[in-house]
């Protein structure tokens, strides 16, 4: 029950820390160009709120509200300030001193009960509030609707924009602060696993990356781009050293096969052995007897000593039982044990286990420091990185297989770890703001991705499309989104009563 909480606690804290800087970015973007945003919430409140605060007017707490000091004349003063004069009709020495101190004291911010997410009620926009009575007034010039079609895009897209820095700076900030561990090619006992591309020109699994024209290989993330760009290289390949020539038109032919998305590794990564770091309850290995810290080194009769292997082996098993040979720690100082284990598999040829995927635990690893001039690139480097490999991962949920494996909160905590991590903290926050960037920018109605693609539209046909249409996609959008938020947690609770 501890472990519940502590991952709930990371969960809510992490959801509430991206939403608000999400919506910040609407926020501010709206008040620089002089629109007024009407509500700030953390999380929904379709009923009442848990909490509710408006600057110099009232506070409120689940539903009941109270007025502050002075509530009269500010309100008297907010509705002298809300009138829309005629064009024209006030200098702007006038503007300025009827719009001081509004750029935040005009918005109600408060805290909802759901925590599916959050909003900013911008003024004279359909949105997920469906304030429909606001849009048959005249408009009136704070109105979202009345600013240039370009200024009301880049308040749509302010707020991707700020969960992409946010995931930047993030990941910046953890170079910064520790550094980076990562395992020296060379380092690397079990060699690589190669892509098709580099094994037609002479690479094979097991190589172990030596130099690339003469040069030590040592960074993985700078190796790759000097054997890409070398006229040799040289692996170890057992017991003997191997020249490979590289062809000039090699980085095109990866480039191409990346593209293809037919291909898992794109070069070359690190062999691993296939060690178990957890096993779920109910789950298949959980029933044939798997422990943590079993390494698998065969299904069947198929050797698998790495995770290249292993994947392989268990396609075609689907809902079948396989013999496992296991290599279990015995006690301290003596050989592993080697047994074998029948283990029954899911439709999915999933057994239910985690699998040690951390290299800097299985070999010598060393830690490379950054400065705050280089750890900035490199921030940028690994946010878009991150971006780049979440939109290739999403054509799986479109698949069958991929559908089933859809998760919501539940699934979403399950990654947190077991104790409170900080480092651990705000890597998966990084990556949950990547993904939130992500899904927000799709064109679906009601996501920001949806207001996009018609602002983009009006600019292109000098047009805005019509307030019906608005009102039906926004509404079917909500609808889509509800049902994909129900199914994702349902499936999280089929899974739970289902082990």
């Amino acid at each position: 029950m501890e472990t519940f909480f502590i991952k709930a606690a990371q969960l809510i804290l992490a959801l509430a820390i991206l939403i608000i800087i999400h919506e910040f970015g609407h926020f501010l973007f709206a008040r620089i160009f002089g629109i007024k945003v009407e509500k700030f919430y953390i999380f929904f409140d379709p009923v009442t709120e848990i909490f509710k605060w408006k600057p110099c007017r009232y506070v409120g707490l689940f539903g009941k509200s109270r007025a502050l000091k002075g509530a009269d004349a500010e309100n008297a003063a907010q509705a002298a300030a809300e009138s829309d004069p005629v064009p024209g009709s006030e200098t702007p020495s006038q503007r300025k001193a009827r719009t001081k101190g509004r750029f935040w004291k005009d918005t109600e911010y408060g805290i909802g009960w759901i925590p599916l997410g959050g909003y900013c009620k911008i003024a004279g926009m359909i949105d997920e509030s469906m304030d429909t009575e606001q849009m048959k007034q005249p408009v009136k010039s704070w109105e979202f609707r009345a600013k240039p079609a370009w200024q009301r895009l880049l308040v749509m897209i302010a707020g991707v924009l700020f969960n992409f820095l946010t995931a930047i700076i993030i990941y910046a900030g953890i170079v910064y602060a520790t550094g980076e561990k990562y395992v020296p090619v060379d380092k690397a006992a079990m060699g690589m696993a190669y892509s098709p591309e580099a094994q037609k020109i002479g690479f094979r699994d097991g190589d172990i990356p030596l130099s690339a024209d003469g040069v030590r290989l040592v960074s993985p993330a700078e190796a790759r781009m000097q054997m890409i760009q070398a006229g040799e290289v040289k692996v170890l390949r057992g017991s003997d050293t191997v020249a490979i020539p590289i062809p000039k038109d090699f980085i095109f032919r990866l480039d191409n096969e990346a593209k293809s998305d037919s291909v898992d590794i794109s070069f070359f990564t690190y062999r691993m052995p296939v060690v178990i770091t957890r096993v779920m309850p109910g789950e298949g290995a959980d029933k044939g007897g798997m422990r943590t810290g079993d390494r698998i080194l065969a299904v069947d009769s198929v050797q698998t000593p790495s995770l290249d292997l292993f994947f392989p082996a268990l396609e075609g098993h689907e809902g079948k039982t396989v013999a496992l040979t296991v290599a279990r720690a015995a006690a301290k100082g003596a050989p592993a044990d080697t047994i074998v284990l029948r283990v029954p598999l899911n439709e999915s040829s999933k057994m239910g286990v985690g699998l040690e995927t951390d290299l800097s635990k299985v070999f010598p690893a060393v830690t490379k420091t950054y400065n705050i001039f280089q750890s900035v690139p490199r921030g940028i480097e690994m946010g878009t990185e991150r971006l780049v490999s979440y939109a290739r991962s999403m054509k799986l949920v479109f698949t069958k297989e991929g559908a089933k494996s859809v998760g919501g909160f539940g699934t979403i905590g399950s990654i947190f770890p077991e104790s409170w991590d900080w480092i651990a903290f705000w890597n998966i926050a990084a990556f949950l703001a990547v993904a939130l960037a992500f899904m927000n920018i799709l064109p679906i109605p009601a996501l920001d991705g949806g207001h996009v693609i018609f602002l983009i539209w009006e600019m292109i046909t000098g047009k805005p499309a019509s307030q019906k249409v608005m009102e039906w996609t926004t509404t079917a959008g909500m609808v889509l989104l509800i049902a994909l938020l129900l199914y994702a947690n349902g499936m999280d609770i089929v899974r739970f009563f289902g082990k």
